[in-house]
């Protein structure tokens, strides 16, 4: 049985159905639930769309998937903020960065997330033709707190830019 923590960090199945009711999906997307937890996103996923999900506790880690062959367009999760006692949101976004069937990543992080996106990891991000093209503010009640739903895509989106300098 899953432990009080694990639960307390699922996202509310209506801020899901939200978030997934402004996602313009084409036909032939196959979209990707990372770390679907309960599946809050997963089950509210369009049913006339090709969905997966992977999730630790059931034994599928999101780097194992079949990237290879099932070509998810659309990755759509609250990724873990903290694996290994560390901030991963970095990380998981640059896994994801190099996955070339992904055309879209749209996560909810909160604002540790958005604060560990520094100039330089933007710009990795970037020269892997990865970036932001929208940010929405929520509020989440039972997590205290203002969250993000950052979209990612391979647009380049000229509003978003970084200053290299380190300033004294």
């Amino acid at each position: 049985m899953k432990d009080d923590k694990y639960y307390f960090h699922q996202t509310p199945e209506t801020l899901c159905k939200d978030i997934i009711e402004r996602i313009i999906f084409k036909e032939d997307d196959i979209i990707l639930e990372p770390f679907a937890g309960e599946g809050n996103f997963y089950h509210n996923f369009p049913e006339n769309i090709e969905k997966h999900k992977c999730e630790i506790e059931d034994g599928m880690c999101y780097k194992n998937f079949d990237y290879e062959n099932i070509k998810p367009t659309i990755c759509c999760s609250n990724p873990p903020y903290v694996l290994d006692g560390k901030n991963a949101f970095f990380e998981i976004l640059n896994f994801y960065s190099k996955i070339k069937s992904l055309e879209r990543l749209i996560f909810l992080c909160n604002d540790q997330c958005v604060g560990s996106l520094t100039p330089l990891r933007m710009q990795k991000l970037n020269n892997n033709n990865l970036f932001i093209n929208k940010i929405t503010t929520v509020n989440v009640k039972k997590w205290r707190g203002r969250y993000y739903i950052l979209e990612f895509s391979r647009q380049k989106n000229e509003s978003f830019d970084y200053l290299m300098k380190n300033y004294e």
